[in-house]
């Protein structure tokens, strides 16, 4: 997977620096604005039951979303764990003092089901992150660590959060920190595109169904896409009721990745 990164450029130093100096340079180039979505549902305790497929319906994984509020913080953990014994661990911890703010997060990819074994952590009080790969095949390490300056509207982790507290009908542009593979602050749109009918047992619910956009920038879409690691567009649907609920995201889980999606399921007895 590393080895074909920069399969589309010369095999030359002069090139590569002049490839990371643009992009560099289109991520300093303007100042990161940001707008905190504001609360209109508080979160509270919850355990949801999840499964993860392909998008032509394959059975990949089983996971759980356990959501506790402790001292006026809300940690969100969600588990994955796949038929082949592959794992994903993800925790971020936010507040919701009239505004949603990301405190930190923690992102664990391990197996074979993943190009590479991937720990990220990252932490809102002093901007700090830590990457940590490990090669499948060689077992190589490699660690990155750094500070960035996170805007406060950064979400890694909530954006389903975020969608259920838009207005119908309204769009939103938050911030998320991306592995390209260091990490990047980028913008992503939560933008409507139309509602759809579906069925909760013989109920007929509304959902709405986002599109999450990410916005890189001129400079930096231009050589994105030259290196292979433009970030696509995911779906997310989100049912619109007195109290709006998850229903779906579609997506792929790392650079390059497949898309999959992610559903609630519900418990049944053995025969």
């Amino acid at each position: 997977m590393r080895k074909n990164r920069d399969s589309c450029f010369p095999n030359t130093s002069f090139a590569k620096a002049a490839i990371l100096g643009l992009l560099v340079l289109a991520t300093t180039v303007g100042t990161l604005t940001a707008a905190e979505v504001p609360v209109r549902f508080v979160e509270g305790v919850l355990h949801g039951f999840l499964v993860l497929r392909t998008v032509d319906g394959v059975e990949l994984a089983q996971g759980d979303l356990l959501q506790v509020n402790r001292e006026g913080e809300i940690k969100s953990r969600t588990v994955f764990l796949f038929n082949d014994g592959s794992t994903m661990d993800e925790t971020v911890v936010f507040t919701q003092r009239r505004v949603f703010t990301m405190q930190s997060y923690h992102l664990v990819q391990r197996g074979r089901v993943f190009p590479e074994d991937t720990e990220l952590s990252l932490e809102r009080a002093t901007g700090k992150y830590r990457v940590t790969t490990r090669d499948h095949k060689d077992g190589r390490e490699k660690v990155l660590e750094g500070t960035l300056d996170l805007p406060a509207d950064v979400y890694n982790g909530m954006i389903p959060t975020i969608a259920q507290n838009l207005h119908q009908g309204a769009s939103e542009t938050v911030h998320l920190v991306a592995l390209t593979p260091k990490p990047r602050v980028i913008q992503l749109e939560i933008a409507p595109a139309n509602n759809q009918k579906i069925l909760v047992g013989k109920l007929e619910k509304t959902a709405v169904h986002y599109v999450l956009k990410p916005r890189l920038g001129t400079l930096l879409k231009l050589f994105a896409t030259l290196l292979g690691r433009v970030p696509p567009d995911e779906h997310l649907w989100i049912v619109v009721d007195e109290v709006p609920a998850f229903v779906r995201v579609e997506g792929p889980f790392y650079m390059k990745g497949p898309v999959w999606r992610i559903e609630l399921t519900s418990p049944r007895w053995p025969e």
